[in-house]
């Protein structure tokens, strides 16, 4: 009597709908997945033991590397981190303007996330309409920082340069629009009969399970779960701004598709409160106009150099609401360097939850998985 018997299948690194560098290994039962069996590794760079051979202000730029996709939202939490660990002040402004940019990173990722999600279901449409809206965006943070993706903007004790006030105008102007292109969008896809029979009812993660597996940002908030790092430990000015916090019902692909589209537009309303809180009257100290110039010269050049030196043993951890979930930074510190430095990331906890989400699907339903955990795999193999 013949026997019925799994095989195996590899899924990607070479599929455009692994997301970077994904090998999954499949055990297929015909077309139903038995196991998902993630193998991360392949753009392993140690970013971690890296930063602890670098001063603490040469390991800010790493951080840009790691979510290439959210680059400033992860720059923000080491700077805030060094910012605890040395009790730096940072004026109200600045909070102001990082917020600003904060929340257009948030419309970066989410604009990648919803539409390449939409791009891997097979809607072309929507990415070439977000793609157009991200490429602002990107000038946004060029004419900030200088530099596209990797902008190191974000600095401990406040930002790098102040914004000029044409630059707030233009993201005032932005953020007016944007929503009717989020309006765009969903008209292509909410309701649209291919979209929903291929994400509804589709990798169904319950509350339970959701917290079990240390899920966070969209993924845990489809799950209906109203958890936001913003609100519970509210940072920089979002104590002071008004917005809600977007949930699912189902936890599924569909409700953590709703959740994304709506903090888009929740991202567009915190800009538009946190423009108005920003001061471009207030001066920056400059080594070059105090009258001790050789001695500030010779600080600025030691600050560069040296960088801080913190007491060792010194242990902080900071987290903040990254777009694609709860973002962390572990240092100990050492001196000059960091003892060790210990990064969490969203995307890697979610990834380990795919093998559960994907069991009793078919393959073609592994795509819309991996495209609903947003993974970004330079925060995994970092």
């Amino acid at each position: 009597m013949a026997k019925l018997k799994t095989f195996t299948m590899n899924f990607g690194p070479q599929h455009p709908a692994a997301h970077g560098v994904l090998r999954l290994v499949l055990e297929l039962d015909g077309e139903i997945v038995v196991r998902a069996d993630p193998h991360v590794g392949l753009l392993h760079r140690g970013t971690e033991k890296l930063m602890e051979y670098k001063s603490y202000l040469q390991g800010l730029p790493y951080l840009d590397r790691l979510d290439y996709v959210s680059m400033m939202a992860y720059e923000h939490v080491y700077s805030v981190s060094l910012e605890n660990l040395l009790t730096l002040p940072v004026s109200d402004s600045d909070k102001a303007v990082r917020v600003v940019f904060l929340e257009l990173t948030r419309l970066l990722n989410h604009l990648m996330a919803v539409t390449t999600h939409a791009l891997d279901v097979g809607a072309l449409t929507p990415f070439l309409w977000a793609f157009e809206e991200r490429e602002k965006l990107m000038e946004f943070y060029e004419r900030v920082s200088g530099a596209r993706m990797h902008a190191a903007y974000i600095r401990p004790g406040g930002i790098a340069t102040k914004p000029d006030t044409q630059l707030l105008n233009d993201i005032e102007t932005f953020v007016e629009s944007f929503p009717l292109r989020i309006n765009e969008i969903e008209e292509m896809l909410t309701n649209n009969r291919i979209w929903r029979q291929r994400l509804v009812d589709v990798g169904v993660v319950s509350l339970s399970s959701a917290r079990s597996w240390g899920f966070s940002g969209p993924m845990l908030r489809g799950s209906s779960w109203a958890w936001d790092l913003r609100v519970s430990q509210p940072y920089e000015r979002y104590s002071d701004l008004e917005f809600s916090i977007p949930v699912g019902a189902n936890g599924d692909c569909f409700d953590r598709y709703l959740v994304r589209v709506e903090e888009m537009r929740q991202s567009c309303y915190l800009i538009k409160q946190s423009l108005g809180l920003i001061d471009l009257s207030l001066s920056y100290p400059s080594w070059a106009n105090d009258q001790l110039q050789m001695e500030n010269l010779i600080h600025h050049f030691k600050f560069y150099t040296a960088g801080y030196d913190i007491t060792p043993g010194h242990l902080v951890y900071t987290s903040a609401e990254a777009p694609k979930g709860e973002f962390g930074v572990g240092l100990v510190t050492g001196g000059l360097k960091p003892y060790r430095c210990r990064l969490r990331a969203p995307g890697f906890v979610h990834l380990a939850a795919l093998d559960a989400m994907t069991v009793d699907h078919m393959i073609a339903d592994v795509v819309t998985v991996i495209g609903t955990q947003d993974i970004v795999f330079g925060e995994i193999d970092r």
